[in-house]
């Protein structure tokens, strides 16, 4: 079919579409929804055979959902109707949640059903589920959907419209709430719009909460003393709140405008609130630990017998961007985990993405700060980005495995392929490109690695397409060794397993010997120390030439600027 893709924008449920699609024969064209005409024009471009809206915050106008069939993707189940269905769930506790895909008419969310699918709710923020749950089984519905479209469909159960969720309806009460009612608020607002609160006695939208442990307070002294909403530690980025029956570690924050009205940045509450924080008193947390429950961006665990023993480092950062101080921290543990007795290191990245590169609100926050810039913040960060690179290249005396348990983009891809192996998932996506992000050149040693998997050409060809692309399709190119499982959950046990058997080959010591022969002769060839300075030198022309188009592109970002227009890579009937 030819398949009209129409969203507000071309977010992770979107893309997944727009692969799961493809990869199925159909020919795909994007645009994003920005205004009645500009919809009707593109439907007539693209001679679409169905509209298929993934997400919106519009109405489809009645001029197109009249003529052809036109597809809504709703995060619930059928019978749920509104703007904040996930949001809801979540709050609600719902056991179990669902996916809906809709005939558009002249009502919301009320159209016949053409597909639906059900998933069990996991204890974790909207955003995760949003990512994980929902957009496999929003693929799944839409392909049954497209499937049956000349079939009859399915009257739309009766029920109450939802209202868009207000703050009210999940504001926090730090005298009454207890941790979990706390959490279940965060996790219901998280990555948008965060719970309107205040955190040192200043109004601010709360994000990225877990919960703390009792091992936690119990360092603590005299947490019984503090009031239920203050702070009483801290934690790489996270201030511990105390709630009324435990505590709260709170990840990242948007400070209220000052003057109102105006911009605000989600940045990490130690960094938003850096002079507060100072004197709270830093809790640190063994890389290496049992409880895995015990709160840190970073966890090492190590398992199988002396010989064949495999070591996991794991680096939850929020949104999977990386700040000078995140890589820092990485670059750190590596160096850590690099003294133990381990055959295979496996990154795994964080539950959600693996890596996304370089943290633009980080950056941005730089953008007015007296005797600082966003483009001296940008150059710090790239280049702590490639220290992580550099020294999982330079890590020769073990095999490397970068384990995609979510997706990964731009900086994130290219840190990936610096291991020997990449494995992943079918349900992940990758970006592997910068030129989306104001005509960025990319570094991370980007020309070592991505020519040596797949040839300079095939290389070109991937940095100036700027488009997604899915596991099996990377892996066909050469990006992914292989693809392990159809989601996440299946993912992990099966990743483990297959790194274990790695460390127990009889032929590790050859594969070793062969991997330090093959580096020694690249070094010779070319330096990796030339291939950083020829990609920071182009760098350097974006962060600080003439061109503006990365600090534009970063600042509409960073502040979600409403699109003016649809891309022409992703708009293929323009």
């Amino acid at each position: 079919m030819r398949i009209l893709l129409l969203c507000h924008s071309f977010n992770s449920l979107s893309q997944r579409l727009w692969v799961a699609l493809r990869a199925d024969g159909h020919q795909v064209s994007v645009e994003l929804d920005i205004a009645d005409a500009v919809t009707e024009e593109a439907v007539a471009l693209w001679r679409a055979d169905v509209v298929l809206a993934s997400f919106m915050k519009r109405k489809i106008p009645e001029s197109v959902w009249s003529t052809l069939p036109c597809l809504v993707v709703h995060p619930g189940p059928p019978g749920d109707r509104g703007p904040s269905a996930l949001d809801w769930a979540v709050l609600r506790g719902e056991p179990a949640w669902g996916v809906s895909v809709l005939q558009a008419n002249e009502a919301f969310d009320a159209g016949p059903v053409r597909a639906h699918g059900g998933f069990a709710m996991r204890k974790t923020t909207k955003a995760s589920l949003y990512r994980r749950e929902v957009s496999a089984s929003a693929v799944a519905a839409v392909r049954e959907a497209l499937a049956g479209l000349s079939d009859a469909a399915l009257a739309a159960p009766a029920g109450a419209w939802q209202p868009l969720m207000s703050q009210a309806s999940r504001a926090i009460d730090w005298l009454v709430d207890d941790t979990a009612t706390v959490l279940r608020k965060l996790r219901s607002a998280d990555g948008i719009p965060g719970v309107a609160s205040q955190l040192f006695g200043q109004p601010a939208h709360l994000f990225d909460g877990h919960e703390a442990t009792a091992d936690t307070l119990a360092r603590l002294p005299g947490t019984d003393s503090h009031a239920p909403g203050t702070a009483m530690a801290k934690r790489g980025p996270a201030v511990l709140l105390r709630t009324r029956d435990g505590g709260v570690w709170l990840g990242h924050v948007r400070r209220a405008p000052d003057p109102p009205g105006g911009l605000t940045l989600k940045l990490a509450a130690t960094k938003a609130f850096t002079l507060e924080s100072t004197a709270l008193p830093e809790l640190p947390v063994a890389l290496m630990r049992d409880a895995a429950a015990e709160y840190d961006e970073l966890h090492y665990q190590e398992l199988g017998p002396a010989g064949a023993r495999v070591g996991c480092l794991s680096f939850a950062f929020h949104n999977g961007a990386m700040s000078t101080r995140q890589c820092q921290r990485l670059q750190a543990a590596l160096r850590e985990v690099r003294q133990r007795s381990t055959q295979v290191l496996v990154l795994a990245g964080g539950p959600d993405y693996f890596c996304n590169g370089i943290h633009l609100h980080d950056i941005e926050a730089h953008a007015d700060q007296p005797g600082d810039s966003a483009a001296d913040a940008s150059w710090r960060n790239i280049n702590a980005m490639n220290d992580v690179a550099l020294e999982l290249l330079t890590l020769t005396d073990r095999l490397t495995v970068s384990a995609l348990r979510g997706n990964a983009g731009a900086g994130g891809c290219f840190l990936a392929l610096a291991a020997d192996e990449v494995w992943a998932h079918g349900g992940v996506v990758l970006n592997p490109h910068y030129k989306n992000m104001g005509n960025l050149y990319g570094s991370e040693y980007w020309t070592y690695t991505l020519p040596r998997r797949v040839g300079l050409e095939q290389a070109q060809r991937i940095m100036q397409g700027r488009l997604p692309m899915g596991a099996a399709e990377a892996q066909r190119m050469g990006l992914v060794d292989a693809v392990l499982s159809a989601e996440t959950l299946a993912f992990e046990p099966l990743a483990l397993e297959r790194a274990l058997a790695l460390a127990a080959q009889p032929d590790l010591g050859a594969r070793l010997a062969a991997k330090q022969a093959a580096r020694a002769a690249d070094e010779a060839r070319q330096p990796l120390a030339a291939y950083r300075d020829a990609e920071m030198k182009r760098m350097h022309r974006n962060f600080y030439g003439f061109d503006p188009s990365y600090h534009v592109a970063r600042h509409h970002f960073v502040y979600r600027k409403p699109h003016a227009w649809t891309p022409r890579h992703l708009a293929l009937h323009r």
